[in-house]
């Protein structure tokens, strides 16, 4: 895999990541809207980086563990693997400094 295809900084290729905003339990699910299924023409692709984050590409649909759609603002997204992100389930960067290895 070449240079150009391994970012080391996750957010020089997806720029910031969008701000999780907590919903209460009461409030209604909102409709997701076209942003939730990104590409939705397309197939899904999801690129694995070295020891980083999970790329997704394509039609995708987001849920949280209640099967609720995550609005992931971009087409594009970047998904933590290594737990240590502060805005999960996306990636901020800091596998670099938990020095995550994928085994």
């Amino acid at each position: 895999m070449s240079a150009a295809h391994r970012p080391e900084d996750v957010r020089a290729v997806l720029g910031p990541a969008p701000a999780a905003e907590p919903v209460p339990e009461s409030a209604p699910v909102p409709d997701p809207g076209p942003a939730a299924v990104a590409g939705s023409g397309a197939a899904a692709t999801i690129t694995v980086c070295p020891d980083g984050p999970l790329l997704v590409r394509g039609g995708y649909e987001l849920l949280d563990g209640d099967d609720r759609p995550i609005d992931p603002g971009r087409a594009t997204v970047a998904l933590c693997r290594c737990g240590a992100s502060s805005i999960k389930p996306f990636c901020d960067g800091s596998h670099k400094r938990a020095r995550f290895r994928a085994r």
